[in-house]
């Protein structure tokens, strides 16, 4: 009985501990939302945020934060949208990202970018990121484990972020005279665990009252059409609503030899811009999403927005 009650207490005690640990890591990751080394930043980022201020929430892997751009979608629309994607998300952090965000946040949309949904790490993997992501969404400390060194490593290693966004002003050109979005009737097949989690997803959005968008976001190294296919056969059966870039770059006005930060797999700030232009047009003529440059509540938004056209002047 005296073991089963020293067990009982050592628990009850590391529980807690690791309870005290993770509320004391979120004030410093918070502090940290620059850092650019940190895959979890964008979770105490987000967290970070006034409450209930995100009216457009940008998630998926880097094809997200690297396409929709929060502040020249803020000053053409007035919308307020947050990058929360990662490098190489896999389905199982999007959910509990999304889940974290919807914590503090109230989100009309959710634009979900769609390159996530064909990542599949394998059995193990999958197995250990099932187990691990909730584990770090209840107790953050073992997300944010890095925060510390961040801390500790000074200033050097920080770069300005812009609701989620970053300034990528390279121009690694994409070459290929090939039409990437050449038509087929194949589809690539979206991984069953890819199946599972959206479906939580799109639970998750429809109990917070957040409509789900899939949008895939211009990338021949990443989309073909039977990505395409794959995809817009996904939308229908789920009742979503699809846009693929791929199949509209044209029309944005991609150059793939200015556009490309890194030969054709993610866009530069060039490129980004010009998806931005585009996204913002067809978020005011599909959704009641509100123009907030004028409220109060989000003047902090016009001042980030501010030195942002700043440092694009100094860049481009």
């Amino acid at each position: 009985m005296k073991k089963i009650k020293k067990i009982v207490v050592f628990l009850f005690i590391f529980i807690m501990l690791l309870w005290a640990c993770s509320t004391g890591i979120q004030v410093v990751a918070r502090n940290m939302i620059g850092s650019s080394g940190s895959r979890s930043r964008v979770f105490a980022s987000v967290s970070a945020e006034k409450k209930n201020t995100i009216d457009v929430l940008v998630a998926g892997d880097s094809e997200s934060y690297t396409s929709v751009s929060p502040m020249d979608l803020w000053d053409k629309t007035g919308i307020a949208a947050y990058d929360c994607g990662q490098p190489a998300q896999r389905i199982q952090e999007t959910y509990y990202m999304i889940k974290t965000a919807f914590k503090t946040q109230s989100p009309k949309l959710v634009l979900f970018e769609t390159n996530t949904m064909f990542r599949n790490p394998g059995f193990l993997k999958n197995l250990q990121l099932s187990l691990t992501e909730p584990l770090a969404y209840h107790f953050p400390v073992a997300k944010y484990h890095n925060a510390w060194k961040a801390l500790f490593d000074g200033p050097g290693g920080l770069k300005s972020s812009y609701k989620g966004f970053e300034i990528r002003d390279k121009v690694e050109s994409y070459e290929s005279d090939d039409d990437y979005m050449k038509a087929t009737k194949d589809r690539t097949e979206i991984p069953e665990v890819a199946r599972i989690y959206m479906e939580k997803i799109r639970k998750l959005c429809e109990k917070n009252g957040a409509e789900l968008l899939l949008v895939s976001a211009p990338s021949p190294v990443n989309y073909d059409y039977k990505k395409h296919n794959a995809l817009e056969e996904y939308a229908k059966e789920k009742g979503l609503t699809y846009v693929d870039l791929n199949m509209k770059h044209r029309d944005i006005g991609i150059d793939w030899k200015k556009d490309s930060y890194d030969r054709g797999d993610h866009l530069n700030i060039h490129g980004a811009r010009k998806v931005t232009e585009y996204i913002g047009k067809y978020l005011k003529e599909n959704y009641q999403l509100p123009d907030r440059r004028k409220d109060d509540n989000w003047k902090e938004w016009n001042e980030l927005a501010g030195q942002y056209f700043e440092e694009l002047k100094k860049k481009i």
